[in-house]
């Protein structure tokens, strides 16, 4: 009989070749618990180990794992966004792939979203296995975006959450090209609610954000959903502003009372020209933040491309956000009467 999954679990995956069997075998016994229809869509975002390999062959095994291959690298985000495009489920749970976040939480995940409960997010009440300066450099980051944005995005929250389809259906309109899930999460509204869980070392592999990659994943989170930075540019020119009309007198009565001498000379005018530089400097970067962002939304070009698919079931036209596409996503789709087929018992645990 054709059914459609009731949960979509979306993985993205970039070089996780040790953890993909680990995480397909904790999922489906997590799911097969409910005893309701699901699927597992995993995202290959350019792997360039085993990762593929292995998904796929899953995805031959068991007609409910779906596999996405990109043609490149496009980043965590938008490999989050292609398994939301091709998820077909009432309620979309996301999880990354290092196994870090535990699947086991999904289960209490589900029994907030059946008590009414449209976004259900998990907070991080431990991390470990992690260096002082990431459990520090996360801490202040949760806590500026939370105080600088208007949008009311929960501190110590990842991507890990259960969203209902009808949110989902308005993430699917948001084509934005410097993407910050958990913020555009919150921005959408809806009945939200946590769940809190201790975070586990990785599994397997090594950190796919790196420092570079967290500064770049801060600007989207800050300039995505915040105007602070531009706004801040007028109260530092007001202070600089009063701290020269201040200077002005003072500088002139000492010179009357000490001489010409006093607080003159070309390393004074040197070092106040450096400091106003940099002033500048500074804020001309946080404009082009902003102006490289729109650069990048009038360019219209996709958010990702597919090199190859598995089990989706003619999703594909997904990838192309036109008006009418737009439309058609934002609906139930026709693919959600597409069979999801269970693996026979005897290949299951393989």
């Amino acid at each position: 009989m054709s059914e459609r999954p009731r949960y979509s679990i979306v993985a993205p995956v970039y070089n996780e070749e040790g953890n993909i069997q680990i995480l397909y075998d904790r999922i489906r016994e997590v799911m097969d618990s409910t005893g309701e229809p699901w699927e597992l869509v995993m995202v290959n975002d350019g792997s360039r180990d085993r990762s593929q390999e292995l998904m796929e062959k899953l995805a031959a095994r068991d007609y409910r794992i779906k596999v996405v291959n990109f043609a490149r690298n496009f980043g965590h985000q938008t490999a989050v966004t292609a398994g939301i495009d091709y998820a077909s489920g009432n309620a979309v749970i996301l999880i990354d792939a290092d196994l870090q976040d535990p699947p086991e939480i999904i289960l209490e995940m589900i029994e907030r979203w059946k008590a009414g409960y449209d976004v259900v997010y998990a907070v991080r009440q431990e991390r470990k296995g992690e260096s002082w300066f990431k459990l520090f450099t996360a801490k202040l980051f949760y806590r500026v975006i939370y105080r600088i944005t208007e949008v009311d995005i929960p501190m110590d929250t990842g991507d890990f959450r259960l969203m209902d389809e009808k949110v989902v259906g308005v993430l699917r309109q948001m084509r934005e090209h410097n993407r910050f899930i958990r913020g555009m999460t919150s921005w959408v509204g809806f009945k939200q609610t946590p769940v809190y869980y201790v975070r586990e070392e990785r599994h397997w592999g090594v950190t796919k954000y790196p420092f570079k990659k967290m500064v770049r994943f801060g600007l989207d989170a800050v300039t995505g959903f915040s105007y602070f930075p531009l706004q801040i540019m007028i109260y530092v020119a007001a202070i600089l502003g009063v701290l020269a009309l201040l200077a002005i007198p003072i500088i002139a009565i000492l010179r009357l009372a000490m001489g010409e001498g006093f607080f003159g000379g070309q390393a004074t005018t040197i070092v106040l020209l450096l400091l106003l530089s940099s002033f500048q400097l500074f804020f001309l970067f946080i404009m082009g933040q902003y102006v490289a962002r729109v650069y990048d939304e009038v360019r219209n070009r996709p958010l990702y491309v597919v090199a190859s698919t598995e089990n989706t079931n003619g999703l594909e036209k997904r990838v192309l956000p036109t008006p009418e596409l737009t439309e058609k996503i934002s609906r139930p789709h026709d693919a959600a009467t597409t069979p999801i087929q269970k693996a026979p018992a005897d290949v299951q645990g393989e």
